[in-house]
């Protein structure tokens, strides 16, 4: 088995090496175009939402719910990542639909005090806490009767399988363990069997389960990953049907009451 973590990850300090190493990369922008895509419907639903994105990092999904006139409440442990995400807000003309709050996922009870949202985002967090269980039952906490949650969390599944197709069986073999941590990649990939059951115990179930990444990650060629459009293209082509939505680095269901 894993070990666990001892402690949920922070992210205090790199701002400018998440702007650089993951959100201005290829993956980064396949990644922001398929949640764009799921999401597409609420975007555009005439009536103004509550929107709560925890872990937000500098927000740039929820500017297309902005842009739309609804409501974000934009949280984030670090700092920085705020300060950096509200200067980009007002560039954008949007801050007056957002809030902020400086907060852990435990901590957000405390700051919000029993409200409730149309759509919870929590988007690339679960993998770095210590208790991904417990955080997906505040994820539950936050949400309206008839609102959604936009979940998405690194495939443990697809670790395995990209490991195996680069030949780091001894990496498999430990089960997936390594002495040196590389500080942006995820140390706790998650099974998707273990969410399903998470939720399931919630009530909770999910509408709509898309891969993300289904195809990028496995190329041959890395030179390929460059290919942009095309490979975007592909992706939101197949990455929603069986079996390319099970094999995506992250995973992305939209999740509703049971």
């Amino acid at each position: 088995m894993m070990s666990k973590q001892t402690h949920d990850r922070s992210f205090s300090g790199m701002t400018d090496k998440f702007a650089r190493n993951i959100y201005a990369t290829s993956k980064g922008k396949l990644r922001l175009a398929v949640l764009q895509r799921d999401l597409q419907p609420l975007i555009e639903h005439s009536k103004p939402l509550r929107v709560l994105d925890i872990g937000a990092g500098l927000g740039q999904l929820s500017q297309a719910f902005a842009a739309q006139g609804h409501h974000v409440t934009h949280s984030d442990i670090a700092a920085e990542m705020i300060s950096a995400a509200a200067q980009a807000h007002q560039q954008a003309g949007l801050q007056q639909h957002y809030r902020y709050l400086v907060a852990s996922l435990q901590q957000l009870p405390e700051h919000l005090d029993g409200e409730q949202f149309d759509l919870v985002l929590c988007h690339a967090v679960l993998e770095w806490l210590v208790d991904p269980a417990a955080a997906l039952a505040l994820c539950k906490q936050f949400m309206a009767p008839q609102g959604q949650l936009s979940l998405m969390f690194y495939n443990r599944d697809a670790k395995l399988m990209a490991n195996i197709i680069y030949g780091n069986f001894d990496y498999v073999n430990d089960d997936l363990q390594v002495k040196k941590k590389v500080k942006l990649s995820p140390q706790q990939p998650l099974d998707p069997r273990q969410v399903a059951s998470w939720l399931q115990q919630l009530e909770l179930q999910p509408r709509l389960q898309t891969g993300v990444r289904c195809f990028h990650d496995y190329l041959r060629n890395r030179s390929d990953q460059q290919r942009f459009d095309e490979l975007l293209a592909l992706e939101l082509r197949y990455n929603q049907q069986p079996p390319f939505n099970q094999l995506g680095r992250y995973l992305h269901w939209l999740v509703s009451y049971a």
